[in-house]
């Protein structure tokens, strides 16, 4: 990912597709990313559908694109999002694009911008197809916003309601224990332990849409420390370390228990 501090985002909103509850969080998350040098909101503005978002607009300096709906039954607003996207990349001012919607339409244009040497960040709800989960670089989930106080992570052993599907009756988020393992096994060294910073990356490589948040921990060292199959090594001063916990011997069949005891014996028939 690109360095924050010198990274310039455009924060494209589809705000037919996106609840002005989350204006303010989905912001404070794109800063973590980079500088939202533009920020447009793309609707109907002549509709009490959007009345709710006006107030965001002011309040964050969010500039509405009119886009009125041509023909019924037409998303128009999508259009316009798309060929504004695409003049901010051939103006060569940005690095990053952020693009607040949940609707599969957007997933060639997050393809497009990527192939360009654009980073994109999604935001959207569970609902979002997978399509466009996987067409970003990284996607974030509207509904884990506002609520990533470390203070509120609970402590291991007290975290035992985790889910991995949605309330709201989107996908079921990725098998975790899957995940940490397959991550944990591709970057540990020789004696089993990997960096907890090189695990997070990778899992945010190889899953778009991975967030400790979405299992319900504001941090990934937190998640970690909650699942009875790992060991996490966190001294001060060191950064967190993690591996697989060593498994039970595998316990030795009677059959082949039999085998063994009977060979030497029939060596010494042989040798007779």
């Amino acid at each position: 990912m690109p360095d924050a501090a010198n990274t310039r985002i455009a924060v494209l909103i589809d705000a037919d597709n996106t609840s002005a509850n989350h204006a303010s969080a989905l912001l404070d998350e794109v800063a973590r990313y980079g500088v939202p040098t533009v920020k447009r909101a793309y609707g109907d503005w002549t509709t009490q559908q959007l009345v709710s978002w006006k107030k965001e607009l002011n309040r964050h300096a969010i500039q509405p694109v009119q886009q009125f709906a041509y023909t019924t039954g037409k998303n128009s607003t999508d259009s316009a999002l798309i060929i504004d996207a695409m003049d901010l990349l051939y103006s060569g001012n940005l690095e990053a694009f952020a693009i607040v919607s949940s609707d599969s339409d957007f997933t060639r244009l997050a393809t497009r911008l990527r192939e360009s040497g654009k980073t994109v960040y999604g935001l959207g709800t569970r609902r979002t197809p997978a399509s466009l989960v996987a067409a970003c670089d990284k996607f974030i989930y509207l509904e884990v916003l506002g609520d990533d106080d470390p203070t509120d992570d609970p402590e291991p052993g007290d975290r035992d309601d985790i889910d991995d599907s949605d309330s709201e009756g989107g996908p079921r988020l990725p098998d975790l224990r899957r995940l940490l393992t397959t991550a944990i096994n591709r970057t540990s060294h020789e004696d089993g332990w990997a960096n907890l910073g090189s695990v997070g990356s990778y899992l945010s490589t190889s899953n778009a849409s991975f967030d400790p948040r979405n299992y319900g921990f504001a941090k990934l060292v937190n998640l970690a420390r909650a699942q009875d199959y790992l060991d996490v090594d966190h001294d001060t001063g060191n950064a967190p370390k993690v591996r697989l916990k060593a498994g039970r011997p595998t316990k030795k069949s009677p059959q082949k228990t039999a085998e063994k005891k009977a060979a030497p014996a029939k060596k010494s028939a042989r040798k007779r």
